[in-house]
């Protein structure tokens, strides 16, 4: 019996590891400024997204976990710019944070934060936008059901880190934990993976009949 395991590569080899965000700048832009340079550039607008979408937030009651924009903004940030910006961008991000800027959540920032129930979270954005960053380097962002899947692979590293981390930083059993951090989640993730998931295609399908602006 012959098990098939489908190929995680959907480009051609010329095609691979260009990401959406390599069309965001005009070539002729990129000339004037440099390619490190564009790359920091790309690199911080992902953190800003990170930074802004994170003051999006609100709080179910009774649970320490807030309601945020970040997992929309780090799996948006992380199949745009790719493996290594995303995880620039999503790292800078924690850097930022924990040296005193306040762009947590609620303008919160300081070690204390990475190491209280929502730390597992932050550090779980850096581990999904380099999946979903790879993912869309191989072609998976090009159409909606790969989006999807990255989408999903990216929303669910965050809680793998995330809901142990909370059960850990709170005292609390592992069911505590995702009762809290994961399932009054649920439904809005998924209206974020499917945002994320239709941005891509949509932005592809627009580069592709505006070939001219590069």
């Amino acid at each position: 019996m012959t098990i098939t395991v489908p190929r995680l590569d959907r480009l051609p080899a010329q095609e691979r590891g260009i990401t959406i965000a390599d069309f965001l700048v005009p070539i002729r832009v990129s000339e004037g400024i440099g390619v490190r340079a564009r790359h920091f550039a790309l690199i911080l607008a992902g953190t800003l997204l990170i930074a802004l979408a994170a003051q999006v937030r609100f709080y179910l009651p009774g649970n320490p976990v807030p309601v945020t924009g970040q997992t929309f903004a780090v799996l948006l940030a992380g199949g745009a710019l790719g493996f290594r910006r995303g995880i620039a961008s999503s790292g800078l991000y924690l850097l930022l944070g924990l040296v005193g800027l306040p762009v947590f959540a609620g303008g919160r920032h300081g070690v204390e934060v990475l190491l209280g129930t929502t730390g597992g979270y932050l550090v779980g954005f850096i581990l999904a936008a380099a999946v979903v960053g790879r993912l869309a380097e191989l072609g998976w962002d090009r159409n909606v059901l790969g989006s999807i899947g990255a989408m999903l692979l990216g929303s669910v590293l965050i809680y793998l880190l995330g809901v142990p981390w909370l059960a850990v930083a709170a005292g609390q059993p592992l069911d505590w934990a995702i009762a809290n951090g994961l399932t009054p989640f649920l439904a809005g993730d998924a209206v974020k993976v499917a945002l994320a998931a239709g941005a891509f295609p949509a932005a592809w399908w627009l580069v592709g009949r505006r070939p001219g602006d590069r």
